[in-house]
């Protein structure tokens, strides 16, 4: 067990609301098998003027993390809560890259999951071959590999490619979803990374493949919002956490 004193009593009861969450994230990425051991990463901005987010701290596992682990960050990496734990540094190029320039960015996803990989190593990229790549076509963009993300020069580029898409192929690296909230970010990520998985079963199965007209992917826009009852990733989230109760409910601490 890992003894990472409480910051519940230490910060502000929005604060903390956005660690638990976000801790919730990590531990629902585990689950998933959408973790690549310790390096990815999800962050999850801190409401506020001054660009400060939460991001995990660089050698948990993401069944390890807790609300009082996550690592307080500004746009300049320097951490603003103690941590024995340093920052992925690639995690922050990444994010704070989306965070600087996103104002709608409460949370930025990232993953290195075989599919995703698989997709983004694709010259036609994510295909129109399901109901949920629908949901991700109507606001994809691309991002070209130019090596681990260390050097900040790639920033503006990454930012420029972004755009205002919520989902991000970086190509022959992974998957990035934005969101207004981590519950969107997280739902983003659950659609694209089946968009990919079955995109991939597809393909393997060699067989011709049929493709969604244009039209139709059109008519889907906007229409995730009416089959989650208008309430969106809100809809799912509650029922996750249940699912992470009943696993382990170390993640509030």
């Amino acid at each position: 067990m890992l003894n990472i004193p409480s910051l519940k009593d230490k910060v502000s009861a929005e604060e903390w609301q956005l660690r638990v969450d976000l801790a919730a994230c990590y531990r629902l990425i585990a689950a998933y098998g959408w973790s690549d051991l310790v390096f990815t990463h999800v962050s999850a901005r801190i409401p506020g003027p001054e660009h400060h987010f939460l991001i995990n701290p660089y050698g948990l596992m993401f069944d390890e993390i807790t609300a009082s682990s996550l690592v307080k960050i500004d746009l300049n990496c320097n951490k603003l809560s103690e941590s024995a734990y340093p920052v992925n540094p690639a995690g922050f190029t990444i994010h704070s890259c989306v965070h600087e320039v996103r104002e709608d960015a409460g949370c930025v996803l990232h993953t290195h999951t075989r599919a995703g990989i698989a997709v983004s190593a694709q010259k036609g990229g994510l295909l129109p071959l399901s109901q949920q790549s629908t949901f991700v076509l109507a606001s994809l963009a691309y991002h070209d590999y130019e090596g681990v993300a260390l050097n900040a020069a790639e920033k503006p580029r990454l930012q420029a490619n972004l755009g205002k898409a919520n989902y991000l192929i970086l190509r022959n690296h992974g998957l990035l979803t934005v969101g207004k909230t981590i519950q969107d970010a997280f739902l983003h990520m659950y659609t694209f990374e089946n968009s990919c998985r079955i995109q991939i079963d597809a393909q393997a199965a060699g067989g011709p493949l049929n493709l969604i007209p244009q039209a139709v992917c059109d008519a889907n826009l906007g229409i995730m919002k009416v089959a989650t009852a208008g309430q969106g990733a809100a809809l799912a989230w509650p029922a996750l956490l249940r699912k992470l109760d009943r696993m382990d409910e170390s993640y509030k601490t």
